[in-house]
């Protein structure tokens, strides 16, 4: 471990919260198996493969992780990539996958491309969190399936519990004791047993032994390299994507930072790990973050033991966690739901800009339609990227002038020259005036792609056509290298040739 790891910062980062980290860790790691093994049974495989990724990525993103008090895991939009994977090419080409997603992962950690973040604008973050929101209650309808009235029963008295606690004592996450009730009262009453409620242990085998460690038996040839690259490109993009979509999140919900290439690599790391005990493919889960984050949890210990005592739970204890009602993790589910949504977004409608609102009902409508969330914040990041162009054209201005003398007309170009707003700039000038001196004042402009160098080129050309010598004044040292290196006007034989 480097140095800089050991520094006191690092080591309040394990130890600065440490109770209410290993109740948080607790909660979560409750909630991860009902998930683990739903999203293994989503991509294909045995339950224990989803279940020993989460350990691993969990446990691993604890110490190489840039954002603390975030929970990686096995994800359903992980889980979602890779169905025809495991359908025509079976487990060992899955880990296969996990283990070039690593790689791709840190490579993409080196090539800092968690920058990209500060291109996402805060309208889409809070599509993303709505979207996810809708998501996770949709994903608990499911349960009530088949259902008599004991399970609504049960689902309605555990959000009871777990808005109500807290009146009473917050030393203890209000989650844990919806799930000791809920749990306890099952197995007293037996309604398990008789068929009444669905159970964790309902939904799959748990594991009896620890992950081992294995090298994946696959062949290492071209071949399949280019059967799994797809399917690594794409989850190490999502992956990426949700991981850093939640740290944003987080930071915001914390006021504090994270590093953000840290955590590309972190994953890279994580999902490395994963693949070689025997996992498939992780990222950060926003929905158990929450629970981390709305439970007390801040620190790597809470990632750190969500994973354990998650491997504690499906080994040693595996008997009674099968006991614990579906009921009971709905109700945190629904809780986690309710907590994740943006309600100040429907709030605020009248208040915000119609553009911002505009994108995040389109990057919410986006993940339910197609259930993607990499498609839905990339449709949001270029509605955004639109909406500013259209809005930053719209500033620019073009005034007209006699000069010195009634054969001299000067413009005055204020603004932003690009791509949106050259159409803008062209029709401000009346070429059938045909002046014998024509000045093209760009001092409060800016030039700033190989377009709005176009128009200038298109402009100046059509008055040299019209016999009038031409002057383009006051380029700023940026916009005058950008000119001097592409336009056409300034190069000979371009006097009056037509453009």
């Amino acid at each position: 471990m480097s140095a800089s790891s050991l520094s006191p910062s690092y080591k309040q980062q394990w130890f600065g919260n440490p109770v209410r980290d290993l109740l948080a860790g607790t909660v979560v790691a409750l909630a991860l198996i009902p998930e683990s093994i739903a999203f293994s049974i989503i991509a294909g495989v045995d339950p224990k493969v989803g279940l020993y990724a989460s350990f691993c990525i969990a446990v691993t993103i604890a110490f190489v992780g840039g954002r603390t008090g975030m929970i990686s895991a096995a994800t359903g939009a992980i889980a979602l990539l890779v169905v025809n994977l495991v359908k025509d090419h079976g487990l060992q080409y899955l880990l296969a996958a996990t283990l070039l997603t690593g790689v791709i992962q840190i490579i993409f950690g080196f090539l800092k491309l968690g920058n990209l973040m500060r291109f996402v604008a805060r309208s889409v973050v809070i599509g993303f969190v709505n979207a996810l929101a809708i998501i996770y209650i949709l994903k608990q309808l499911p349960e009530f399936n088949g259902q008599g009235p004991l399970m609504y029963a049960c689902v309605a008295g555990g959000l009871a519990i777990i808005y109500g606690f807290p009146f009473i004592t917050k030393a203890v996450p209000s989650p844990i004791i919806c799930i000791i009730i809920l749990t306890g009262l099952s197995m007293w009453f037996g309604w398990a047993d008789a068929d009444l409620l669905r159970t964790v242990g309902d939904m799959g085998q748990l594991p009896s032994a620890l992950p081992s460690f294995a090298w994946p038996d696959f062949p290492l040839t071209w071949e399949t390299f280019l059967i799994i690259l797809p399917y690594s490109l794409s989850m190490a993009v999502v992956g990426l994507l949700e991981s850093l979509m939640t740290a944003t999140i987080v930071d915001d919900y914390t006021n504090t930072s994270s590093d953000k290439n840290r955590e590309c690599k972190g994953q890279g790391i994580a999902n490395l790990v994963s693949g070689l005990f025997g996992g498939m493919g992780g990222c950060a889960m926003i929905g158990q973050t929450v629970i981390n984050v709305k439970t007390g949890g801040r620190g790597r210990l809470s990632t750190f033991w969500a994973g354990t005592f998650l491997l504690i739970l499906v080994v040693l204890l595996g008997r009674w966690v099968s006991q614990i009602p579906m009921a009971a993790l709905v109700a945190v589910m629904i809780m986690v739901a309710l907590s994740t949504f943006s309600w100040a977004s429907l709030k605020n409608i009248r208040v915000y800009p119609k553009t911002a609102t505009f994108i995040t009902f389109s990057t919410v409508a986006v993940v339910l339609g197609t259930d993607n969330l990499a498609l839905g914040v990339g449709v949001g990041v270029l509605l955004s990227a639109l909406c500013f162009a259209a809005r930053i054209a719209r500033l620019l201005d073009v005034t007209a002038h006699t000069g010195q003398t009634p054969d001299e007309m000067v413009y005055h170009v204020r603004g932003q020259l690009f791509f949106a707003s050259t159409t803008t700039f062209t029709d401000a000038f009346d070429f059938n005036a045909a002046p014998r001196t024509v000045i093209i004042d760009v001092t409060h402009a800016h030039f700033w792609d190989t377009t709005s160098i176009s128009a200038l080129d298109k402009v100046v050309l059509k008055f040299r056509q019209q016999g009038a010598e031409v002057e383009v004044s006051g380029l700023n040292d940026q916009s005058k290298a950008i000119v001097e290196r592409l336009a056409i006007y300034k190069k000979p034989g371009a006097a009056t040739s037509a453009h």
